[in-house]
């Protein structure tokens, strides 16, 4: 199963004809019918609709088509109806300009100073009801399905990028875990080795006040003290554990998105146990670098469902 990203676009147009009454295959109403879905990331399904007052009933319908296919993400649809510019100008039929002038005549009757309605206003009212498209149910639905299996497919596209570029990301963290691995006990024998010789001088500078036996021992417990202090086993096993599950998830797809964003919450917090208890300058180094790369997943995975 794919992984999907929560960003995508699709749009597209869908050309409508209708013979008006009365009139023959010169009168046929066309326009177009439009349609785009943008969305982006978010915690949830989070759905608007732009839609012009002749498609504002359709919206119930559109939504369940919307909520049927997609689960997370801020997903807004536009939709919008365009007139061609032989509909513009079609001549009004006869009815219709009887029934502007007795409309005209009701109104002056009643107001005397209101003008009369100019040529552009009748060509505008007198075929607006003969441009009047009919049942949009049918040509909407199918429209507003193939965009959005085209956002779908781009979703898609985006969600591969994504997965692509995170598993990436995790190859060079085993990598810095790698070379983490060995440093520790490298560390740990150094200050152990400083540890027996400050208090061979500290022996000395007590004129033998404490025995040799006693000064190594105190000594080595101090070096125990200090590898128990700084010991990363624990941190990197975890890390690793969480390494092999997001990529897991990766491979398997489908909706990972929130676990993988708490995935990326446990793999910054033992980067930043590992940097806390660094007791040398390379892992601070890599301590840091895990750090860079686990923030560029984080922005990555917020955009994945």
């Amino acid at each position: 199963m794919p992984v999907y990203s929560m960003t995508g676009y699709a749009s597209a147009q869908h050309s409508l004809a209708q013979a008006a009454p009365g009139q023959d295959s010169r009168g046929v109403s066309s326009g177009r019918l439009g349609l785009e879905i943008r969305s982006v990331n978010s915690r949830f399904l989070d759905l608007s609709f732009r839609l012009p007052e002749e498609l504002r009933q359709h919206e119930p319908a559109l939504r369940e088509l919307l909520q049927g296919r997609l689960k997370r993400g801020k997903v807004e649809l536009r939709a919008g109806l365009e007139s061609t510019q032989s509909e513009a100008m079609r001549d009004p039929s006869p009815r219709m300009l009887q029934r502007l002038s007795s409309l005209q005549d009701t109104v002056r009757g009643w107001l005397p100073d209101a003008s009369p309605l100019t040529v552009a206003e009748i060509l505008r009212l007198g075929t607006s009801d003969e441009a009047a498209p009919g049942d949009l149910s049918e040509p909407l639905q199918a429209l507003a399905s193939k965009v959005l299996t085209d956002l779908l497919g781009a979703r898609e596209r985006e969600g591969e990028r994504l997965a692509t570029m995170l598993l990436g990301h995790l190859q060079q963290l085993r990598e810095l875990a790698q070379q983490a691995r060995p440093l520790v006990p490298k560390v740990v024998e150094q200050q152990r080795a400083r540890f027996l010789e400050r208090w061979k001088e500290a022996m000395g500078l007590a004129e033998g006040g404490t025995s040799p036996e006693a000064a190594q021992d105190r000594a080595l417990t101090e070096a125990t003290a200090f590898a128990i202090r700084i010991d990363v086993a624990e941190e990197l096993t975890r890390l690793a554990a969480h390494l092999d599950e997001i990529e897991r998830l990766l491979r398997k797809g489908g909706e990972v998105g929130k676990r993988l964003d708490f995935l990326i919450q446990e793999l910054h917090r033992e980067a930043n146990t590992l940097g806390s208890k660094s007791a040398a300058l390379e892992l601070t180094r890599i301590s840091v670098d895990m750090k860079v790369l686990i923030e560029q997943m984080r922005e990555q995975v917020q955009n994945i469902e």
